[in-house]
């Protein structure tokens, strides 16, 4: 089979290159403006677009629950349909909510709003690594080091619980203000991939990063995600891919049949160890790369110590899509009437034009060759390093904190003497008790100068008695004499004792205090007052792992309710009419009944007529009757094999003991409604 036709099978298998649905499409070039404003699911407001792909679109928003800034990752509405795809969507946004890294973008919430999925992630007020790319090029070993070590740790997490990320690039690379540097969008394209809607159209990953067994043969693992970095450090080096081509075509071809080249043969001057580093982890086969990203970070961390790579700070691109949709949506209103004569086009708002213009590839510095003289294996060197941009972004560095420090130094100063006439020794830490027992927990407060009272917490891990910590925690600074609570382990979490009637926020608390966590889920048939508590479930007493959930139901108010007729009615029908009157089933009882037929209602009890309170419960009284088939014509060993199988008695009345005679006769006759251990007859001849 020829290489394009391979490329153009894979297509058709679900993990081809880069295509976008015609809905997709449209989708993302309407630019999602409709959604500005709208709150998905009652919760998350849409404030400002962030950034647009092929099958989703970023904005950032607002938690109004928690009143905490977050950004919406928007899926086309094409994949709201789509079951498959909802079902692998909600399952890798769990896995990926289970990881705890710094460097990983945490995702809060997912779910559905009409013909929109959605996913609730960490706002990364900054920009991406591309953003920072344009602006300033290329970057020297250290400054790369301190891009990629912990993207590599929190990677090397994912792929420790089993996850692989499978489109490692720029764009995914975060930068906040702060200097922290994060990976995000764990587990969506396999989401993508799973669905029913883009098994024909959308390949897994980027082009320009995917290792040659992804194109080939479409599997993934953890190395295929190694590949993916070793060519982003490539690119941070030498500010290019090192594949390019007029279609996606022909640089899938090239990983194919070619090794990724040094990056000194780009930029002089890169150290050999980085060379070295990249061609293990891009080597065509995956059995020569870095097993995972655990071991490709230890490895970068080692070249760091071997060429003694100073710390840095990585910078946040100045003017990223994310500062600028900061302003978006709280825009002064002379600034939004000059940028609407700025761009007569109602579709297209001012934030989204200025993106487009910022993120455009900006000039670069000239010759980024390194001078005579220059040794990356020093730290010192007699000519200016070739990387001018990040060279003085260090050197700023270090005078901010010169004048930090002075600055701090100075404000100690004043605090320290502001404290000494405001009270020195008011404040006390809080000394850590957790493990103790409690009786060494109580004499360590108070030594420490705390009252003490104690309350039950529930803990997985500590035994019954063994104190979990205190409240407020260890390390808390505060005023002595004061209060301080030792929690003490009341063992593994168990939903509290309360009862129907009980007071619906103090049975939350209840719950919260129990290490779990309670859920509204809306009222239902009760005898207790309208709003308080009808039922828990699970149950009172029910032990559960720590912070798993806890249905709370409200009362809709105690009503009289006569009980229906429900006999000859299915089940499913009785139970139906029952649970609609507001009235529970609680047991179902097996009675015979010679005028109902099996599986059907005889009555309940209390009796049909009855008045009761909605929300009692009632039992629910079914037929075992069994139906008497026909056997006439058959032989007497089938007839007889058929009727004690239904747990019936046989007798048989023939001339001659054979069981071929035919049967002629039977008693009680088809159809009819008898107890199972009934004896029935049978009349054959001969």
């Amino acid at each position: 089979m020829a290489f394009a036709d391979t490329i153009v099978g894979a297509a058709r298998g679900g993990w081809s290159l880069v295509a976008l649905a015609a809905r997709g499409e449209n989708f993302v070039k309407a630019g999602g403006h409709h959604l500005i404003g709208q709150i998905l699911e009652g919760r998350y407001r849409i404030d400002a677009p962030i950034a647009r792909g092929g099958m989703s679109m970023v904005f950032r928003g607002v938690d109004t629950r928690l009143d905490r800034p977050v950004a919406i990752k928007v899926m086309d509405p094409k994949f709201a349909a789509d079951p498959q795809f909802l079902s692998r969507f909600e399952f890798e946004a769990r896995a990926v909510a289970k990881l705890k890294h710094p460097s990983l973008v945490a995702v809060y919430d997912q779910g559905v709003d009409g013909e929109y999925p959605f996913l609730i992630m960490e706002l990364v007020e900054g920009g991406t690594l591309r953003e920072l790319l344009r602006e300033r090029g290329p970057m020297p070993p250290h400054a790369a080091c301190a891009v990629a070590e912990p993207v590599l740790a929190a990677i090397g997490v994912a792929h420790s619980a089993g996850l692989i990320h499978r489109d490692i690039k720029p764009e995914n690379v975060l930068i906040s203000d702060a200097g922290e540097v994060k990976i995000a969008d764990f587990g969506l394209v396999r989401a993508v991939a799973a669905a029913n809607t883009t098994s024909a159209s959308v390949i897994l990953g980027t082009a320009a990063y995917l290792a040659p067994e992804q194109v080939t043969s479409g599997t993934a693992d953890s190395r295929s995600d190694v590949y993916a970095f070793g060519v982003l450090i490539f690119e941070l080096l030498t500010g290019r891919v090192p594949f390019t081509g007029d279609t996606s075509l022909s640089v899938a071809y090239q990983r194919i049949e070619n090794d990724v080249p040094s990056p000194s043969q780009f930029i002089p001057g890169v150290p050999p160890e980085f060379d070295e580093l990249i061609m293990r982890a891009t080597a065509r086969e995956p059995v020569h790369r870095f097993a995972d990203a655990n071991e490709m970070a230890a490895a970068l961390r080692g070249i760091a110590v071997t060429l003694d790579l100073p710390p840095y700070r990585v910078p946040a691109p100045t003017e990223s899509a994310e500062h600028l949709s900061a302003t978006y949506r709280f825009a002064a209103p002379e600034q939004a009437a000059a940028a609407a004569a700025a761009h007569p086009d109602p579709h297209t708002p001012p934030a989204v034009q200025h993106t487009k213009v910022v993120t455009a590839p900006r000039p670069r510095y000239g010759d980024y060759g390194p001078p005579d003289g220059y040794d990356p294996r020093t730290s010192q060197h007699a000519h200016p390093s070739p990387y001018p941009e990040y060279d003085s972004d260090r050197s700023r560095s270090r005078r901010t904190v010169l004048l930090w420090v002075a600055a701090v130094a100075i404000l100690t100063l004043v605090v320290g003497v502001g404290g000494w006439w405001l009270g020195v020794g008011r404040f006390s830490p809080v000394p850590s008790i957790a493990g103790f027992d409690q009786e060494r927990a109580v004499a360590a407060l108070a030594d420490a100068g705390f009252e003490t009272e104690v309350r039950q917490k529930a803990s997985d891990t500590i035994p019954v008695g063994g104190v979990v910590g205190s409240d407020p925690s260890a390390g808390s600074k505060v005023i002595k004499g004061s209060t301080v609570a030792v929690l003490v382990s009341s063992g593994k979490p168990r939903v509290p004792d309360v009862k129907s009637g009980d007071e619906v926020s103090r049975v939350n608390q209840l719950i919260r205090d129990a290490g779990l966590q309670p859920v509204d889920s809306g009222e239902t048939g009760s005898s207790a007052p309208k709003g308080s508590l009808a039922r828990t479930e699970p149950a009172a007493g029910t032990v559960l792992p720590m912070n798993a959930q806890v249905k709370v139901y409200r009362s809709n108010g105690s009503k009289p309710v006569k009980l229906p007729d429900l006999r000859g009615k299915t089940t499913a029908e009785a139970t139906k009419l029952l649970t609609d009157a507001g009235i529970t089933v609680r047991e179902t009882r097996m009675q015979f009944d010679r005028g109902i037929e099996a599986d059907k209602v005889i009555g309940t009890d209390p009796a049909a007529g009855t008045t009761v309170q909605s929300g009692d419960g009632v039992t629910l009284i079914v037929s075992n009757a069994i139906r008497m088939p026909n056997v006439l014509g058959q032989s007497v060993g089938d007839a007889r094999s058929k009727l004690q199988s239904l747990g019936l008695q046989v007798q048989v009345r023939q001339l001659t003991q054979s069981d071929s005679s035919v049967v002629i006769s039977q008693s009680p006759a088809a159809q009819a409604n008898i107890e199972s251990g009934t004896s029935v007859s049978i009349v054959a001849l001969p």
